[in-house]
């Protein structure tokens, strides 16, 4: 789709919004897209941090921001604004002063800009995108942290142009105008370090710098889940599961060899949560589950794609059992690399788990059915190849980085242009393929659009 040269503003996730890849892309294709962070201080990562957990509904009772807090992150806002990006020719001075013509802002952490940008030029166009679950019904609810939280940031979000959320109606909150919202996925790149292929070679040499509760492979095959040490992530009911699973193998044949299980962390370094669920999941083990220590991997992982890639690449099943999730694009990325995923059903995961199919949903916290599946997965050697080769071909280019594109670079095209849309809950995707003349068609490989269908297969 032919458009002119722009600018997109800030964002500060890589994954979730545009990706490093799409930016690479669009140097490719002439698109002038630019990628800009804020400088970190110290205490606000908590800050946001516990915004995030708030809003996901994880935070522990009673927790809130405090109004010296909101100060202390407006001001962080503001700083960053004033000496990097309104300067004399910085991306969020006017067009004609060399600034961007369209405007993205990623999540809550920055919405502060958005007043910012409007002050100077009122009819430059500003998209946000809000890419984590959102508990909507305690957003609107009077008196509770989600509403305190949620006021706070729409006060600055509702002068956006757009509100584009993972593609889960009930991450929008009530106050959202229903026109104004637009659905698209979080992405992944076929191409990037955790999903290219490698070679037996490279599997060995990253294999070994796992070094912490040594996995066995290939001598002995595991289990994995690939997530932060954060409190929405299920490491709890995870290491239940496995116990249940390793109770029901015993008892199906105790001759049968176990496989492992790796519990690996792969987040933010400075993710205060990081540590303290690390030492909650230890504790349990070492006090609940002594007799799994030697079978049971916690690591903690530095930031290693291609570490990542190999512990997902030689793993026998996937899991993600999160209490809370925005669209996990780690289960995107274990089916496309044909492993059947055993996951819940929150936030968007059943987007990309084909229950029966690909993998397994079950409700959160429901441990025992998990480790049914993971029996069955075990001892069914013929379902666990058919869940491996369907896997293949079940992952859709919504979620990689052409679909990430295609959704911001019609987007751009429409906003730069002065004519803008009114999305009405429509996916980005269909907007952008339906402009061009080439809708989906029925046989194509699509995400459901239709979450509350999706769910009911699964039941």
């Amino acid at each position: 789709m032919p458009m002119p040269p722009w600018d997109a503003g800030t964002r500060l996730e890589s994954r979730s919004m545009i990706s490093e890849p799409c930016v690479r892309l669009a140097d490719l294709l002439g698109v002038k897209l630019t990628w800009y962070c804020p400088k970190p201080k110290p205490g606000v990562f908590r800050i946001t941090k516990t915004i995030h957990n708030i809003l996901q509904g994880v935070a522990e009772s009673g927790v809130r921001i405090s109004g010296e807090e909101k100060q202390v992150l407006m001001d962080w806002i503001g700083d960053n604004a004033k000496r990097y990006w309104l300067s004399p020719g910085g991306p969020l001075r006017p067009a004609s002063e060399g600034g961007a013509d369209v405007i993205m802002i990623d999540d809550p952490q920055m919405p502060g800009l958005i007043p910012l940008i409007k002050s100077i030029t009122p009819n430059r166009p500003v998209l946000y995108r809000s890419h984590i679950q959102i508990r909507g019904d305690l957003a609107i609810q009077e008196g509770t942290p989600q509403e305190d939280v949620w006021q706070f940031l729409w006060e600055n979000i509702k002068l956006a142009d757009i509100f584009i959320s993972h593609p889960i109606p009930s991450f929008v909150p009530g106050n959202v105008p229903a026109s104004s919202v637009a659905y698209l996925p979080a992405t992944t790149d076929w191409l990037d370090g955790v999903n290219k292929d490698m070679n037996a070679w490279d599997q060995g040499y990253y294999g070994h710098i796992y070094n912490e509760t040594q996995l066995k492979w290939p001598l002995q095959k595991y289990f994995i889940q690939v997530a932060r040490f954060d409190p929405a992530k299920g490491i709890p009911d995870l290491i239940k599961a496995y116990a249940e699973f390793r109770r029901l193998l015993a008892a199906h044949d105790p001759t049968l060899e176990a496989p492992q299980l790796g519990i690996c962390g792969n987040g933010s370094i400075d993710d205060p949560d990081g540590k303290i669920v690390l030492d909650q999941t230890m504790h349990v083990l070492e006090n609940e589950y002594p007799h799994l220590l030697t079978s049971i991997s916690v690591m903690r992982l530095a930031p290693n794609d291609q570490l990542l890639n190999t512990l997902l690449s030689a793993s026998h099943t996937v899991l993600q059992l999160s209490t809370r999730e925005g669209f996990e694009v780690k289960v995107s990325e274990a089916i496309h690399k044909g492993k059947p995923v055993t996951a819940t059903n929150c936030g968007g995961i059943p987007l990309q788990v084909q229950h029966g199919k690909n993998g397994f949903l079950v409700e959160a916290g429901d441990w025992t059915a998990v480790a049914k599946h993971l029996l069955a997965l075990w001892t069914d050697e013929a379902l666990h190849e058919k869940m491996c080769e369907f896997a293949k071909l079940s992952v859709s280019d919504e979620v990689g980085t052409v679909g990430n594109a295609l959704a911001w670079f019609y987007l751009a095209d429409k906003w730069a242009n002065g004519k803008g849309i009114v999305p009405e809950g429509r996916w980005v995707n269909d907007l952008a393929r339906e402009e061009a003349g080439i809708p989906y068609t029925d046989g194509e490989n699509t995400l459901p659009r239709n979450l509350g269908g999706a769910l009911k297969k699964a039941s």
